[in-house]
């Protein structure tokens, strides 16, 4: 960093303020005052400030220090901002957003305020002349509303703990009783919070106040073992000692106040401030239940038993104040570098200057870019990784605290690691009794169930499907390929096939014509594409390393991956032509700006065409914000613009001095004129009229397009289409991003206004979604009524474009708390602060529709909410009643790829091969046309069939799950597709490992299905397609004449080839056990290998 301090040395430097404050006039009388339990005021102290003053005071080493801050909004903040300041971990203690339910086992806000309770009592606990924990200092953030919450008493909390430890003896009945008496719910797979699953010896556990599940495994009653294990793969991650399970009481009993749990001499610093008062009486009267929570003036006295000081911006003047601090705020930046960089010069004379910043690259860029000032030169300037909410100058150490933030006028969304819950659903592993499937030699069928069948002294399982006329067909589970969930995507349900009929065979020929066109009509435009030259982009300068690390989350997997195709393509003289679909939520816009940071770098212009003008709008602030601080020029161009403003676009995208223009279907039109465009961006491109896309189709031929979709693209379709169509998928949410809890109910008063409360106590916004605008107005009147602490807004498409444009930048802005409006949120409004939302009559949508407007929510630190509202007296459709319990059962982050998006997909699919396909797909079922496609690709690419595992192995000898060992239908159905899957021994391994990891050690028919999955793998490299016993012999078939004649040939005679595609192995008289026809066939199949 060009004559600056590192992060490191600033980060220090920056600790040692504390110093400075202890050296101020009336610091000493305030440590005194605490330590004597006598009120004391510190005057002067606002922002970040505080945070400096907590770091100080904690510095003092008090058993502990309660940090109350006057809204619990402000905790976040004032945590990210002691960071800088003291190396310690903050503990939160959070308030109640909403009157405590039965559920509150699953409330994230129960989990955290426990975990702090139970970590107060080990500080109680604590011998006092323990030195070495008290190395560092112990702070807890709360509020004055968090304070205000009763907790239950420490004999209960105590009473309701359990340990279990490595080698202790477990009474496992009794201890899976006592979960479920208080709270937890038996599952057969841990997904969630207050969950457990209980497998022979092994217990899968998820306890509220834990970050991640645990298993605990025994050995008859000892316990052998205790693992954390991941969500989402099930697998185990690290070995523990011991586990504390602490569990709510089956009567809540909370009535104590938080202090009686803080250790003696702890102290208290209260944030004082003038809303405080008035942002306590809105908590008590929103939250409805007021008589269950404490009265603040006994809060108050309790707080008075310890040592608490009070910090005032500007103390009451009834007051007597100890000590002031001498701190100013900072000025106003205009967000212009070289405006920065004079106004930096000019404040920091004489001053020790910080800059902080969230990511190491903002602070490098910008120590590159202040260099050559004079502060910089005179080595006032550190450069600090961190957050800092609000800069501040310290008048007495000639120190001045400024964010980057400020300093570009940028907006910082925290949202911080979360525990993980759930995983993605795939649409097979939901398969109920009684759904449609399709076998693919005779067609649609309804599953009926799995079914354990004994045959000449072996056992296996087998799926029972039912077709037309009762007729039943029994598919080993070994052959589970077969069997497919049907996804049709059609309102029309197929007809059950009749077996040994013709039409279902008619019906396939003719899908696989069809898909065999789309094929060649699609690798007919690639070689189109291949054949033009385009623009070569340039490779990634230092500016775009920069822009790219300055992306304040980790990127997810798809993400990176996305990217890299991305620029590869763009680098590559050929015009791009990529599509990147992704669920809402999932990065689309980032991979986006790295493909338009790249093209304007190089140069040239780019256009970002979007289909609605509020979506116009929010990209054009995303894009401004994410590109500040760089030479670039950002426009937009819609309906929301002036003539006047429309005008000066139009003359900087011709004259060149526009880089990125951002604008609805208005950037098709003639008058738009560009002076080098480089790139070309295209959000949901299927919402274009025809005529847009015939222009549109003219500008692919010249330049570089990148389209997105929130509509997903399933993976079977994407790989199928592997090296005709490029596509870019984001399958996986970004880690901090969490699932939405959802909810079907009848429209009601109560519900609804305890919903809007939670949102308005924790400082959040709202949407209320109703699609008629003939009675919105009525709507509004109603939710009023119900809420009217909530100021409401109303938006839709048939208000002039100024006055839709005001609500929607009033709500972006806080001016008002719910937004009620129609569709028009479904696309394009991105903002943090509203977590919850209702949508009206939510029968009448589609799922697709409805799983897009959830999407809006969920995208802070909060957990979102979402509920779906049906009118009280409305019969409900058995359809749409499937199709509202879907979306509330498939709830997590990532849903859009599972089952509960299935119409979803289909949608995507006839977007890209074209409507007139989805005929075939309702027809044959989504996954076996995406099969027959990939099948066309290969044939018209003349590229080799892949090597086929598909081995039948005819033995003696039972080889399945059993019940005891895995329980659930559904988990069983996995692993078995899972085990037809297998191609590389390694996935063999692997599978065993995670067998016993989650179920204990397999049994003899699981150890078989391992062994069975081995020999056809060596069966498959030999090109052997069945095994199976006949009159004393094992009898091989096969699809290879050649690969027959080596065999035979480096098995040295023991084999006879009877014909071209049949081997013969004689059975030893005596050798009849499974195990050792077993050995003989891996004898017969690895001949070079000599025998155990």
């Amino acid at each position: 960093m060009t004559n600056a301090q590192t992060s490191t040395s600033g980060l220090t430097r920056l600790r040692e303020l504390t110093r400075n404050v202890e050296q101020l006039a009336g610091f000493d009388q305030v440590t005194r005052a605490l330590q004597e339990k006598q009120p004391v005021t510190i005057d002067g102290v606002w922002g970040s400030a505080c945070a400096l003053m907590a770091a100080t005071l904690a510095r003092q080493n008090p058993p502990l220090l309660v940090v109350v801050c006057p809204h619990p909004r402000e905790m976040d903040q004032f945590v990210d901002d002691l960071a800088l300041f003291i190396d310690a971990e903050a503990t939160i203690f959070p308030a109640w957003d909403a009157p405590v339910s039965g559920d509150e086992l699953l409330d994230e806000t129960y989990g955290d305020r426990l975990r702090t309770l139970k970590h107060l009592l080990q500080l109680q606990e604590r011998s006092v002349g323990d030195q070495e924990d008290r190395l560092l200092p112990q702070v807890v953030v709360t509020s004055i509303q968090g304070l205000l919450n009763p907790v239950p008493p420490r004999e209960e909390l105590l009473g309701n703990s359990r340990s279990v430890a490595v080698g202790d003896r477990l009474d496992l009945e009794a201890w899976l009783d006592w979960l479920v008496t208080h709270g937890f719910h038996a599952t057969s797979a841990v997904n969630l919070v207050g969950e457990f699953s209980s497998r022979g010896g092994i217990v899968d556990l998820f306890a509220p106040d834990w970050d991640g599940p645990v298993r605990i495994e025994l050995f008859d009653d000892e316990v052998e073992s205790i693992r954390r294990f991941d969500l989402v793969s099930q697998r185990s991650l690290e070995s523990l000692q011991q586990v504390e399970i602490t569990v709510p009481g089956a009567t809540s009993t909370d009535q104590e106040f938080f202090t009686s749990y803080l250790p003696a001499g702890s102290w208290v610093l209260q944030l004082s401030s003038d809303e405080a008062e008035t942002a306590v009486s809105q908590y008590l009267a929103r939250l409805g239940e007021a008589s269950s929570l404490h009265d603040l003036e006994q809060v108050r006295q309790h707080l008075q038993q310890f040592g608490m000081a009070q910090c005032w911006a500007l103390a009451p003047g009834d007051i007597d104040t100890v000590m002031h601090l001498s701190m100013e705020s900072v000025e106003r930046f205009s967000g212009d570098m070289d405006q920065v960089r004079s106004q930096l010069d000019h404040i920091g004379q004489d001053q020790e200057l910080f800059l902080v910043g969230a990511t190491q690259v903002d602070l490098e860029r910008l120590g590159r870019i202040l260099g050559e000032m004079q502060v910089a030169s005179a080595r006032q300037i550190h450069y600090v990784l961190g957050s800092l909410s609000s800069g501040f100058r310290l008048v007495d150490a000639n120190t001045l605290l400024i964010s980057i933030n400020e300093l570009f006028q940028r907006t910082e969304v925290r949202r911080p690691q979360r525990r993980r819950q759930g995983r993605a659903i795939d649409s097979f592993l939901d398969l109920r009794q009684g759904d449609l499937v399709v076998h693919l030699s005779h067609g649609v069928g309804r599953y009926r169930g799995l079914q354990l069948i004994a045959r000449e002294g072996e056992s296996e399982e087998h799926l029972t499907l039912e077709f037309h006329g009762g007729t039943h067909v029994y598919v080993p589970v070994s052959r589970i390929d077969l069997v497919q969930k049907y996804v049709g995507g059609s309102k029309r349900r197929p007809k059950l096939a009749k077996i040994g009929g013709q039409s279902w065979q008619r019906q396939k020929q003719a899908a696989e014509r069809a898909v065999m066109d789309v094929a060649s009509d699609m690798l007919q435009l690639q070689a189109a594409r291949e054949a033009r030259s385009g623009i070569s982009f340039t490779a990634d300068s230092a500016w775009q390393q920069e822009f790219d690390a300055s992306f304040p989350y980790q990127e997810t997997e798809d993400q990176e991956v996305s990217i890299k195709a991305i620029k590869a393509d763009m680098e590559f003289s050929q015009p791009m032509d990529r599509l990147l679909c992704g669920d809402v939520g999932f990065g689309k816009t980032e991979v986006a700006m790295r493909a338009v940071f790249k093209a304007v770098d190089s140069g040239y212009q780019v256009a970002v065409m979007v289909p609605t003008t509020i979506l116009a709008e929010q990209h054009y602030r995303t894009f401004s914000e994410r590109l500040t601080g760089f030479p670039f020029e950002v426009a937009k161009l819609s309906r929301f613009s002036t003539t006047a403003q429309q005008r000066a676009v139009l003359e900087g995208l011709k004259c060149g001095r526009t880089d990125v223009v951002i604008g609805t279907h208005r950037l098709a039109s003639r008058d738009v004129q560009f002076a080098n465009l480089g790139l070309l961006i295209i959000d949901e491109e299927q919402r274009f009229g025809v005529e847009i896309k015939e222009r549109l189709k003219s500008v692919r031929h010249r330049v570089d397009v990148l389209t997105l979709s929130a509509t997903p693209i399933p993976r079977t379709l994407h790989l199928s289409l592997v090296g005709v169509r490029d596509i870019s998928s984001l399958e996986t949410p970004p880690e901090e991003r969490r699932s939405i809890k959802t909810k079907v109910t009848r429209f009601r008063e109560k519900l609804i206004r305890e919903a809007v409360l939670r949102e308005l106590n924790r400082g959040g916004q709202i949407y209320f979604v109703h699609n008629r605008v003939q009675d919105i107005e009525r709507v509004a009147a109603q939710l009023q009524e119900i809420v009217p602490e909530a100021s409401i807004g109303i938006g839709h498409g048939q208000m002039a474009e100024k006055e839709l444009e005001k609500v929607m930048v009033d709500f972006v802005a806080h001016r008002f708390d719910l937004l009620l409006a129609t569709t028009i949120v479904e696309s394009g409004l991105d903002i943090p602060r509203a977590n919850t939302i209702f949508i009206d009559e939510a029968d009448r949508y589609g799922l697709a529709d409805l799983h897009q407007l959830r999407g809006r929510v969920g995208r802070y630190k909060h957990q979102g909410y979402c509920y779906l509202l049906i009118d009280r007296t409305k019969y409900v459709s058995p359809t749409a009643s499937r199709r509202l319990r879907a979306i509330e059962e498939f709830s997590e982050m990532g849903a859009g790829f599972a089952i509960a998006m299935r119409d979803l997909e289909i949608r995507g699919a006839g977007n890209l091969l074209g409507h007139e396909q989805s005929g075939h797909i309702s027809t044959i079922g989504y996954e076996l046309y995406c099969q027959l496609l990939e099948r066309a690709v290969r044939s018209l690419k003349n590229l080799a069939p892949p090597l086929s595992t598909d081995v039948e192995i005819d033995l003696p000898g039972s080889a399945y799950l059993p019940d005891e060992y895995v329980t659930e239908q559904r988990t069983k159905l996995d692993f078995y597709r899972r085990f037809r899957a297998l191609d590389t021994f390694e996935q063999i391994d692997e599978l065993r490992e995670e067998l016993a990891d989650r179920f204990g050690t397999p049994p003899e028919p699981v150890e078989r299905l391992l062994i069975l999955a081995r020999l056809r793998l060596e069966a498959a490299i030999w090109q052997i397609s069945a095994i199976f016993l006949e009159d004393g012999y094992l009898v091989f078939k096969g699809r290879a004449a050649e690969r027959f004649k080596q065999l035979n040939a480096q098995n040295k005679g023991r084999l006879r080839l009877v014909d071209a595609g049949t081997l013969y192995c004689p059975l030893p008289p005596e050798q009849t056990s499974w195990l050792e026809m077993v050995a003989l066939l891996k004898l017969v199949l690895q001949p070079n290998e000599e025998p155990p």
